[in-house]
């Protein structure tokens, strides 16, 4: 008998796409790494631009002209600032996230069907936004030694509650989630969500081909809300059973790992910490500006100072958010291997999304920029599991 050698095979993987199609994929990705700074310097100088202008201070000081409004205060400013800020940044917006996709050839999507859903994110986002924009002032105002770490709690409250609402309130505002069909396809899935723990009664199928032709499934919600949905560029990009269990046992697995849980507790920290350092950045960055008219960091006319040092402090936490992300993977993967047992299917689908992540990074850009593992390594792994479960593969 022949032995099996998963790195024959890995390259074997890698090697049903043309040298052509993984050099595209290395300039989308490798400029998708640029993209992070350029979009850090449009935020950053979009922030400039209406601290300059100063409108939040005027609307802060129209709001309070007669008697003290904090909190109607804060809502103005928070409301003026996203509209204004999504109308200077839509022209990079434009490019990076609808021209280049389209140039990659990774959205079909009209001009007039992204903006649209553009405009619906804006205000979708303007609620929860002034919420937590009255929360954390309020903390600023009441509490300005410890707002930084109450302040945390409440964003751990928010990602929580939009876990759980977005896949019942906001997702199917964007697409149109169909249940799955009978047939083998959504047997396989139910069956597979019965042996790994996840709920089965929500298996869906949705138009993500109607913004982008990426390879994807999830697993979304929490509790009553959870549901696996599956995008339909699977099955146009030709997924059988195989790649259908492989890939959908890996999105159960972030379900009944407790990814979730723990993403929102590492962000929280990390928003505490982020918190705390923007207050002692705030009365530095807003000597620097020398912007006359706020009254210090509990003023939300100096939202724009605040935006962007939360922006920078995100741009530099970049390799430990996407180091947490690529931990989280790998655990996916191998659950997917023990529940699934498709090492080859789940292969198929990873050669797939090369398009949008290239397969061989050196291991300081895997570290830094990527918030998967990479391709090659994740199908290395899955032969690996082959090499070791023969009598498991396919079971």
């Amino acid at each position: 008998m022949v032995r099996f050698d998963p790195d024959a095979a890995t390259a074997a993987y890698m090697a049903t796409l043309s040298p052509a199609a993984h050099a595209k994929a290395t300039a989308y990705t490798q400029g998708g790494h640029w993209l992070l700074l350029w979009g850090w310097l449009v935020t950053v100088a979009a922030a400039w631009i209406i601290l300059r202008s100063g409108v939040l201070v005027r609307i802060r000081g129209r709001v309070e002209a007669r008697r003290p409004r904090p909190n109607l205060a804060v809502a103005g400013c928070v409301l003026a600032f996203l509209l204004i800020d999504w109308v200077i940044e839509l022209p990079w917006s434009i490019y990076a996230a609808w021209w280049r996709e389209g140039q990659y050839g990774l959205t079909k999507q009209p001009f007039g069907g992204w903006l649209g859903e553009d405009v619906l994110s804006l205000a979708i986002s303007a609620l929860p936004s002034v919420l937590l924009g009255l929360a954390i002032y309020a903390l600023i105002r009441r509490a300005p030694r410890w707002w930084w770490a109450w302040s945390g709690g409440v964003v751990v409250i928010g990602l929580a509650a939009l876990m759980i609402l977005g896949p019942v309130l906001i997702e199917p505002l964007f697409n149109t989630y169909t249940p799955a069909p009978p047939g083998p396809t959504r047997d396989a899935v139910v069956a597979l969500a019965k042996v790994s723990g996840v709920p089965s009664d929500k298996i869906y199928v949705y138009n993500g081909s109607k913004q982008s032709e990426r390879y994807t499934a999830n697993v979304s919600g929490l509790f009553g809300s959870a549901r696996v949905a599956m995008s339909d560029t699977m099955f146009a990009q030709g997924a059988d059973i195989a790649e259908v269990r492989g890939v959908v046992g890996h999105e159960m697995g972030h379900y009944a790992r407790g990814h979730i849980f723990w993403s929102v507790l590492v962000l929280g920290v990390l928003s505490v910490i982020s918190l705390w350092l923007v207050g002692l950045l705030f009365p530095v960055v807003l000597g620097w500006t020398g912007r006359a008219g706020i009254a210090g960091i509990a003023d939300p006319a100096g939202l724009p100072i605040l935006m962007a040092i939360v922006a920078t402090l995100g741009l530099l936490a970049t390799p430990l958010t996407n180091t947490l992300t690529r931990l989280q993977e790998s655990d996916a993967d191998h659950f997917s291997f023990e529940h699934a047992h498709e090492p080859d299917g789940l292969s198929k689908a990873l050669v797939k999304t090369i398009a949008y992540r290239a397969s061989s990074p050196s291991w300081l850009e895997e570290a830094i920029f990527y918030d998967h593992p990479s391709v090659q390594r994740r199908v290395h792994r899955a032969m690996v599991w082959k090499a070791e479960h023969p009598d498991l593969v396919g079971k």
